[in-house]
């Protein structure tokens, strides 16, 4: 009778209970999750490109012109023969003194004794360049940007004969001009004009720069084609060649 339950085992008629103490068969492991696909993996944002840096409103402005006094005398008549005439020029060119030859330009200040040609800014946002040192001479031009670099040529008790990046010239008070030192940006052919953040033209760029930003000059050295510069918040190294507010080889400090 004990060899019947076996022999129906080995049949498959009947499944014998495990002996105590064996240990079950361990259940199946599940299949290991697929990996991640990479759109789903986490990267870094892409980095932000530099921002620009627009030029402030300003461009000088002539006073309305006020009328003349007396009316333009007329042209002579033609009525005088052409040798007479012709006699009357040579003879008013050989009486004609000749013209003195140009003193050389100062290269001190005659009041302050400082360097001439040497660079200075507009104090405020409204600046008079007149005709001649004096209030009783004319307003040409009036300024309207403060920062704006300019050289001084010529000194005159308290006025200051000031020329700007186009050639302009006038007079103005030296209480108008402050000597910190800043830089306007110009049109370099072939180049953008950048503020980077080291004095090499792979560094990062910190700032692009359009024509006619001002930009405050921090340091520059003799001997480098760098300046390091500051515009509104941003600071970094801008090339000589692509700003108008320095010498060549000068060093600021």
């Amino acid at each position: 009778m004990r060899a019947l339950p076996a022999l129906l085992a080995l049949a498959g008629l009947l499944s014998l209970p495990a002996p105590s103490g064996a240990q079950s068969p361990a259940p199946a492991k599940p299949a290991a999750a697929a990996p991640a696909s990479p759109a789903g993996v986490a990267s870094k944002p892409a980095a932000k490109p530099a921002p620009t840096v627009q030029p402030k409103p300003g461009t000088p402005k002539r006073p309305p012109a006020k009328p003349l006094a007396k009316p333009l005398a007329k042209p002579a008549s033609k009525a005088a023969p052409a040798a007479a005439g012709a006699a009357a020029a040579a003879a008013a060119a050989a009486a004609a003194p000749k013209e003195p030859e140009k003193p050389a330009e100062p290269t001190k200040g005659s009041n302050t004794g400082a360097p001439l040609p040497r660079f200075a800014t507009l104090r405020s946002d409204e600046v008079n360049f007149r005709a001649g040192p004096g209030t009783r001479y004319p307003i040409e031009w009036v300024y309207k940007r403060r920062d704006l670099p300019v050289v001084i040529e010529r000194e005159f008790e308290i006025w200051r004969l000031v020329r700007d990046q186009e050639g302009v010239k006038g007079w103005v008070h030296q209480a108008t001009l402050a000597p910190r030192r800043t830089g306007i940006v110009v049109a370099t052919p072939g180049r953008d004009p950048t503020l980077r953040a080291d004095a090499r033209d792979d560094a990062t760029p910190v700032a692009r720069l359009r024509p006619g930003v001002i930009v405050r000059l921090r340091s520059c050295e003799a001997t480098n084609d760098w300046c390091q510069a500051q515009v509104q918040d941003y600071r970094g190294w801008v090339r000589r060649a692509d700003i108008w507010g320095t010498f060549p080889n000068e060093a600021i400090q």
